[in-house]
């Protein structure tokens, strides 16, 4: 590993018996991320990007290579230790959103830290207020789940995962619930906390989507079948401007 990777896996295997038959999710995926990358990872449904990004977040093991998470081998590591590992390196932002409904957005926010002993119950909402501020909802610090949108509501989630200051952040069809507006503001977002040196891994199908990203990963069949660095990154920034000044001519006309 060199002193920037944040991630290194060397013929990572993942099979599931179903039935009497084994499935193989992955197929000896060699791959590295690098500390400030972002990087999409795409396929189609069942090509093994969901089972990759959850293998890289220590919610599953792999059954065969070698994973090390910064200097941690995974592989060696028991439940426990991988709880611990994952609450203090990773942060997670899904589709879904996963926030609790009848709770304030600080009081989501400041979910990772009660497992995390380093931090006593006023830091845990000063760097909760803080995260939710980088991502522009200071003024709906005590806004419950149903009274924001699904872009706020995925705002609250990529704070959530901001709090703990992780290693990298990963995103699993992060855009896939929202409208194509939404889904501008949410990847704007995540290239302002890149620029920040924030480093990133973003699982979609969405071709349109992946464009924001500056590398892009395609698998097939649980095998690595392209690794690209981007030429020509897209502002998401500028998509969504475009946008706006479309739908107010439209209005005008």
């Amino acid at each position: 590993m060199t002193e920037k990777s944040i991630i290194k896996m060397i013929g990572i295997e993942r099979d599931y018996m179903v039935g009497t038959e084994t499935v193989k999710a992955l197929r000896g995926i060699d791959l590295s991320i690098e500390k400030g990358e972002f990087t999409a990872i795409m396929g189609t449904s069942g090509s093994g990007k969901t089972t990759l990004l959850n293998v890289m977040g220590c919610l599953d093991q792999a059954t065969g290579g070698e994973y090390f998470l910064e200097n941690y081998n995974v592989r060696d590591m028991t439940r426990n230790e991988l709880a611990e590992l994952r609450n203090k390196k990773i942060g997670f932002v899904f589709q879904s959103y996963n926030l609790l409904s009848r709770t304030t957005a600080v009081e989501n926010v400041e979910l990772p830290l009660i497992y995390n002993r380093m931090f006593a119950h006023s830091e845990r909402k000063e760097r909760a207020v803080r995260a939710l501020e980088m991502v522009g909802l200071g003024d709906r610090l005590y806004h419950t789940s149903s009274q924001m949108s699904g872009g706020q509501q995925q705002r609250v989630a990529i704070a959530r995962a901001l709090v703990n200051d992780p290693v990298i952040i990963l995103a699993d069809e992060a855009t896939g619930n929202l409208d194509t507006r939404s889904s501008y503001e949410i990847m704007s977002l995540f290239q302002e906390l890149n620029d920040k040196g924030i480093t990133i891994a973003f699982v979609t199908h969405e071709p349109d989507i992946a464009r924001f990203c500056k590398r892009t990963i395609k698998l097939r069949d649980g095998i690595k079948i392209s690794d690209v660095i981007s030429e020509n990154v897209l502002s998401a920034a500028a998509m969504l401007k475009e946008k706006q000044l479309s739908e107010e001519y439209l209005e005008q006309i």
